[in-house]
């Protein structure tokens, strides 16, 4: 299986996959609505069955590692985009390996912040904002591609849509729905890394460079006779020799 079909499916794959986790992971969150945790949240020490977010987390990162790589092959390769959606990735994956110290984010007894905890928040927001320039970059270059252009438009008002919706998260202004907003904001970015592992999918020869055309048979030029086939023209040879002695 070529790599970048492989990875075209990892890019479908693992947004879904991550989707499913953080709706499994809210519904077991006991005493909290089902948006009532933070997506980094479900993964914290004290929350229920957190490997589950931790899962989802690293998935999804290496699945988008795996996109942006093959993305830089065949779309966009002078693009910032595809390597965009590797740091996205990356931090993805460290975000799921260094959680939080807490569920909620502020309770009694917290004093404090360990080390890790500060790395997740670093590299959540490195995550959050590459997800939202990626698509930006992406739907630029794919303008000038007859085969990307399509996408255009619909990944970078997804991008738009979800930076709006981030901006309103990080204001707290819809508490106590904050955890709503985040969600629909992450949704619409990975909606913009779907469609583009769903179109290099239905592209062909998706992965490799195109194969040179195949030799087309030379014919006659106007108004000649097609050439004779070698039985013919050695019959003619006979007929001719056997006249001149004849």
């Amino acid at each position: 299986m070529k790599f970048s079909k492989l990875a075209a499916d990892g890019g479908v794959v693992g947004p879904v996959l991550f989707t499913a986790a953080w709706v499994v992971s809210s519904l077991r969150q006991a005493g909290h609505s089902a948006a009532g945790v933070q997506l980094s949240g479900l993964a914290a020490k004290d929350a229920r069955d957190p490997q589950i977010m931790m899962a989802g987390f690293v998935v999804l990162g290496a699945c988008s590692i795996g996109l942006g790589a093959a993305l830089g092959r065949v779309a966009a390769s002078r693009s910032a985009g595809p390597w965009l959606v590797v740091v996205a990735g990356a931090a993805a994956v460290a975000a799921g390996v260094f959680r939080r110290d807490h569920m909620l984010l502020t309770g009694p007894g917290f004093a404090g912040e360990s080390w890790h905890n500060q790395v997740h928040d670093v590299v959540s927001g490195v995550a959050y904002g590459v997800m939202l320039a990626a698509p930006l970059l992406l739907g630029r270059r794919f303008r000038d591609d007859p085969d990307w252009a399509v996408l255009s438009r619909p990944v970078q008002v997804l991008a738009l849509v979800s930076a709006v919706a981030m901006a309103v998260f990080a204001s707290r202004m819809v508490e106590p729905w904050n955890g709503v907003v985040q969600r629909v904001a992450v949704t619409l970015a990975l909606a913009a890394e779907v469609l583009v592992a769903a179109r290099m999918l239905t592209l062909p020869l998706i992965g490799s460079r195109a194969r040179p055309a195949a030799a087309q048979p030379s014919h006659p030029a106007q108004g000649a006779d097609p050439p004779a086939p070698a039985a013919a023209q050695s019959l003619s040879k006979t007929v001719t020799l056997l006249s001149s002695v004849l």
